[in-house]
């Protein structure tokens, strides 16, 4: 065969290919706009050289909160993205909260800890991420624990700060601090408090708490929200007492609500498919007045560390009404900045079927999908800010596609998501590693 010969079929077979790879001209058209519009990641560990966010900073801009996700609920490389977000947030844009989809007293546990060094984070984390929030007793969760203390003992007149946001678990320092309050400031609301309380207050480990609460006959959990809901009400009655400060005042007042919280967060009919939506409306609000509470309470910027859905502006699942981004950006307008977080192939764990905990490996994406798009994108992780890429990206990104959206189960369907009606910012990483949990959830 001749040389010409050879190079001739080379070529016809070269345009057989490309010919059938070519790409739809509008899809090829976002895809030059997204490249030109995405800024290059030089990593998503948390140590080391930060200046590759300096876009990220300019996109976040002003903003008081904002929003984080994660595309599955356990994988190393969204963690250690966050700590490295975080690092940056707190150390260039002046952030100094973090919150987590986790219970308000859990929160107050680990906030002690990161202000005081009183206690032992993996001993907090082990207490308190039971259940539901197993899935964030990981190596990487702990070491953004540490370095948020390490950065307190640097600076400890101005420090970094971790809140829980989810309803899930009251522990008992809720009740303490509550009652702590009364008694001090308000002596003769104590016996009617106590009453009201009495016998709610967790004797258990918070994954037992959970799980029994859940078999009370639904009577008795509605009769428990009643209680807590008065004792709401009666505290949040009284003026500031003499003595006290508005400050002490509000905190014991937003004790005595996240106890409410909970008790009507378990008071639905999970039986009932209305209610059961209603439940997942009440707890995505719930999450975002209580970040927005600790925002106005504190001034303090938050980071706030969540699945995607629940950051995100709509709903793609017909069991949640409402997500909390959508709440926050009612809230807090364009204080509120909601990122989202893609992968393209890669590992993570989930509860498979059968209820028990493995890892799970996924491929290259399905072809008509939004990460297939986002992965062609260019070759390195890279983070792109939705609100700004030109039309012909907007428009395509605007469009409904299969999108994965993994929680604590798997598997999981592929959620029909347009990115841009979703989040102001995506951060796409190509591979996901699964996350090092320190306990396997049971």
């Amino acid at each position: 065969m001749t040389r010409t010969r050879l190079v001739l079929m080379a070529l016809v077979l070269c345009g057989s290919i490309l010919g059938a790879a070519a790409l739809p001209p509008s899809e090829e058209r976002a895809l030059q706009a997204m490249e030109r519009s995405a800024y290059p990641l030089r990593t998503s560990e948390p140590q080391g050289d930060l200046r590759d966010l300096r876009p990220f900073g300019r996109m976040v801009g002003d903003a008081k909160v904002v929003g984080l996700g994660e595309a599955t609920h356990s994988s190393h490389e969204f963690f250690t993205m966050k700590h490295r977000v975080l690092r940056y947030l707190v150390e260039q844009k002046g952030f100094r909260a973090f919150a987590l989809e986790t219970s308000w007293s859990t929160g107050r546990r680990l906030d002690t800890y990161v202000r005081t060094g009183e206690g032992d984070p993996r001993r907090i984390m082990q207490d308190e991420f039971q259940d539901t929030y197993a899935w964030w007793n990981t190596k990487e969760y702990l070491a953004l624990v540490k370095w948020m203390r390490a950065y307190n003992v640097q600076h400890p007149d101005d420090p970094v700060r971790f809140l829980g946001d989810d309803f899930a678990y009251a522990g008992p320092e809720l009740y303490d601090a509550v009652l702590r309050y009364v008694a001090r400031h308000r002596p003769a609301l104590l016996p009617r408090m106590t009453a009201l309380y009495r016998g709610l207050r967790p004797t258990t480990t918070a994954g037992t708490y959970m799980k029994d609460y859940l078999n009370r006959p639904l009577a008795e959990r509605r009769a428990m929200a009643s209680r807590t809901a008065s004792a709401l009400t009666l505290l949040a009655a009284q003026p500031v007492p003499e003595g006290a400060t508005e400050n002490s005042r509000a905190w014991a007042v937003q004790n005595a609500r996240a106890i409410a919280q909970t008790a009507r967060g378990y008071a639905f009919d999970f039986d009932d498919k209305d209610d059961l939506r209603a439940s997942m409306g009440y707890r995505d609000r719930l999450m975002a007045d209580n970040v927005a509470w600790w925002q106005a309470r504190t001034g303090q910027k938050v980071l706030l560390s969540a699945h995607n859905a629940h950051v995100s502006y709509r709903t793609s699942d017909p069991r949640y009404p409402r997500m909390q981004g959508a709440d926050l950006r009612e809230l807090l307008g364009d204080d509120y900045v909601s990122v989202g977080a893609s992968f393209g192939d890669g590992s993570f764990n989930a509860a498979g079927p059968d209820g028990k905990t493995r890892v799970y490996t996924l491929g290259g994406p399905a072809k008509d999908s939004t990460e297939h798009f986002l992965d062609r994108v260019r070759r390195t992780d890279y983070l792109v800010d939705l609100r700004t890429v030109s039309d012909s990206a907007r428009d395509w990104l605007r469009t409904p596609r299969p999108t994965r959206s993994i929680g604590t189960d798997y598997p999981e369907p592929a959620h029909r998501i347009a990115p841009a009606r979703s989040h102001d910012i995506v951060f796409h990483l190509h591979h996901l590693t699964p996350a090092h949990l320190l306990v396997t959830p049971r």
